[in-house]
């Protein structure tokens, strides 16, 4: 594909949330955080040339690799993978822009005290296991905004700026649909929460109907990842 072509392509699916986003509402905003863990840093390149700003990694190696290599990008890293407690020191010296995978009380209070250590401060996301599925990390719903105040209250080397989730693994769209309904509601009801990060390439349209205004999209922005 010539960079025309995989222009054209970013294109339509540009367009794409540009229709979704609509019809929320003409003032809804999308952020598209594109997912470059099946990528080489030369892959984001060609998707910055495009205009892509915002890649996502699920690996604290893969990320400091790339972010290496591309360092004098204007990129902006986030963190989406579950982070184990032995990279908490490398991810906090790589800083990225925003850490989507806050999963538990017990890895709030791990981040918070090696922040602290090294006077940093880090801007996160709660996960949230909305479709409650055993294969997924994330707090319970009925247990996230109870979580998200704690975290606020007793970790202040965090800075959480809203929630993230990952739909119902099913090609069921109602399942699908209501596990994004119920971290919209979660948002919701915290009231100060500023992003809502759902939506990956099979379910970005149906995640923004829902009220996402953060999708991260990973194939659907890479084609030759495509079979």
């Amino acid at each position: 594909m010539t960079q025309s072509e995989y222009k054209l392509h970013i294109d339509k699916v540009i367009e794409k949330i540009e229709q979704a986003r609509v019809l929320v509402s003409e003032h809804h905003i999308v952020k598209i955080v594109a997912v470059s863990k099946y990528v080489d840093a030369d892959a984001v390149r060609r998707l910055y040339e495009i205009g892509q700003r915002a890649f996502g990694e699920n690996r604290v190696q893969d990320l400091k690799t790339k972010s290496e290599a591309l360092e004098a990008l204007p990129l902006e890293w986030h963190f989406i993978g579950t982070l184990q407690k032995n990279k908490i020191n490398a991810l906090i010296d790589l800083d990225p822009f925003l850490m989507q995978s806050l999963h538990s009380v017990e890895l709030a209070e791990a981040l918070d005290k090696r922040l602290e250590a090294k006077g940093k401060t880090m801007e996160c996301l709660l996960q949230i296991n909305s479709a409650k599925e055993a294969s997924k990390s994330g707090i319970a719903p009925e247990a996230a905004v109870e979580t998200y105040r704690e975290i606020q209250a007793r970790f202040p080397r965090l800075d959480l700026r809203g929630v993230m989730s990952i739909g119902a693994h099913t090609d069921d769209r109602d399942t699908v649909k209501r596990s994004f309904e119920t971290t919209r509601h979660i948002f919701d009801e915290l009231g100060d929460a500023e992003i809502c990060s759902m939506g990956m390439s099979g379910d970005f349209e149906l995640a923004i109907a829902c009220g996402s205004n953060m999708v991260r999209l990973g194939s659907i922005l890479f084609p030759q990842l495509r079979r």
